[in-house]
């Protein structure tokens, strides 16, 4: 399980050079600037920076690109919470409560809450990767199509939980999501909702479409106003708020513990990863929540629950890559192309032949979590007077800033096409009182749904019974069923009977 020898072995080998050290505040702060940025997600800002790597050797190369990874991993949710803007799809319900609370001039708490919890989300999934990395991987052998399905499942019961006040709008979105979602050219080949539009045969571009929904729907209702957060006391930058709400993080650490986790478990399954991660830790903490209402209007422990999952999604998702040679996502899957640059193959023997390597990589992440902690506070005290630029400046530039982001995601003026459609479709929704969360999550389980759906029929050739097979999926179903009743038996519960 744990190689104690190996692991001599690999802090030996970080400590015989202070090269690989010196990448690790430079990673941190590029993947925190470029997954901030609107439209620059942390896979994108690994792309870029992946040109450099060669001139390194193999082990600086993984630090430096992990840490970027790490800083990018809290990075979009500094743009979530100012402005309600997710840097990428696993910041999706940081915007949630931590634009609520920006919007109510407690932004320098949430930017450290967020960061706190990002932290220690990053830093247990790495803690909990270094001693169970093999039981990890073979864990995760065992998850066939029938699994990751319920998995996907489980994410899509959100479309109930992030209903607004209307549950049927909620669901109307949530599948007009998914229908979306399946736009392009399907995986049996076959044409779907392209219109004859070339660009579309690809589907649609999901950044793009969710920085249209999410984003600018609430930046057309900002335009004409004077700043984001009306109180020029609460406008001002405070290190004491931001090391207030750091602080504050440890009044709840079952939320904490738990997103933690769920990160952890969700990150490793290839193909769901932090996107589902960060909505399924939400939705737990809103059930299990004594005010269920309070979320969605700047509760902390919302942003708590996303930051710490989709931050210790990065372990999970690096027990794929490391012990599988799978990708989990976008991110890991430039980190898998690193690999192939240094002449490097993921999977059983790699981990076999250079554990040492394995476990110095999983060291640096552990001081990378320490080094986020720190950097992040200076970062986010210059990014929180994003608040001081006055909206008549602050609505065009994000605009701006997210029509070049996603021509730069998508190469083409399919991505600028799509956000400004998008964002005249979140504008119609939130003007008739349609929650554009449930749209923005079918979008983001579209493919996994249906990719999983598929080999899960052909697995079983059409037999329901099959599942009984599958007693994982079965737990996982369980627990689906057991979460959707819970608030209903808990009130029952609580409720005195007469």
């Amino acid at each position: 399980m744990f190689d104690f020898s190996n692991f001599q072995d690999a802090v030996g080998l970080l400590t015989s050079s202070w090269q690989p050290w010196l990448v690790i505040i430079p990673g941190l702060l590029v993947g925190l600037v470029g997954a901030a940025l609107p439209g620059i997600s942390g896979s994108l800002t690994l792309a870029l920076c992946l040109p450099f790597t060669p001139y390194m050797d193999f082990l600086t190369a993984m630090i430096f690109l992990t840490a970027v990874y790490t800083g990018g991993g809290y990075g979009g949710a500094i743009s979530a919470i100012l402005m309600n803007v997710p840097g990428s799809p696993s910041a999706v319900a940081t915007t949630f409560d931590g634009y609520p609370m920006a919007r109510a001039g407690l932004h320098n708490e949430a930017l450290g809450i967020g960061l706190c919890s990002s932290a220690i989300g990053t830093l247990v999934g790495y803690i909990l990767l270094i001693i169970f990395l093999m039981p990890l991987a073979s864990m995760v052998l065992r998850l066939g199509p029938v699994e990751m399905l319920a998995v996907v499942l489980w994410g899509l019961t959100l479309i109930a939980t992030l209903r607004g006040d209307s549950m049927a709008k909620g669901l109307v979105a949530g599948f007009a999501g998914l229908l979306i979602g399946t736009i392009g050219i399907g995986i049996r080949g076959d044409f779907r909702g392209t219109m004859g539009i070339d660009l579309l045969l690809d589907g649609v571009p999901v950044i793009p479409a969710m920085l249209g929904l999410l984003a600018s729907a609430e930046l057309f209702k900002l335009a004409g106003g004077g700043y984001l957060v009306s109180s020029e006391a609460a406008r001002r930058p405070s290190m004491s708020r931001i090391l207030k709400g750091m602080v504050s993080v440890f009044r709840h650490p079952g939320t904490l513990l738990r997103g933690s986790l769920i990160g952890v478990a969700i990150g490793g399954v290839p193909g769901v990863g932090s996107s589902v991660a960060n909505l399924l830790s939400y939705a737990d903490v809103r059930r299990r929540s004594a005010d269920p209402e309070s979320f969605g209007k700047g509760n902390p422990e919302g942003v708590i629950a996303a930051e710490s999952a989709n931050n210790s999604a990065e372990g999970g998702a690096m027990a794929t890559l490391l012990a599988l040679g799978l990708p989990g996502g976008g991110a890991t899957a430039v980190l898998l192309a690193a690999f192939s640059m240094h002449n490097v193959t993921g999977g059983p023997r790699f981990i076999n032949d250079n554990i040492d390597i394995v476990y110095a990589i999983l060291i640096s992440n552990v001081v990378q979590a320490f080094g986020l902690a720190i950097v992040g506070v200076f970062f986010i005290y210059l990014a929180g007077s994003i608040v001081r630029v006055p909206l008549r400046l602050l609505v065009p530039s994000v605009f701006v800033l997210s029509t070049f982001g996603t021509y730069a995601m998508t190469g083409t003026m399919i991505g600028p096409s799509v956000l400004v459609v998008f964002s005249l479709l979140g504008w119609i929704m939130v003007r008739y009182g349609y929650p554009v969360a449930p749209m923005v999550i079918g979008l983001l389980l579209a493919p996994p749904t249906e990719g999983n759906l598929l080999r899960s029929y052909q697995l079983s050739g059409g037999d329901v019974g099959f599942i009984l097979e599958r007693p994982i999926a079965l737990v996982i179903l369980g627990l689906l069923v057991l979460s959707l009743l819970w608030p209903v038996l808990r009130r029952r519960i609580a409720t005195p009977h007469s």
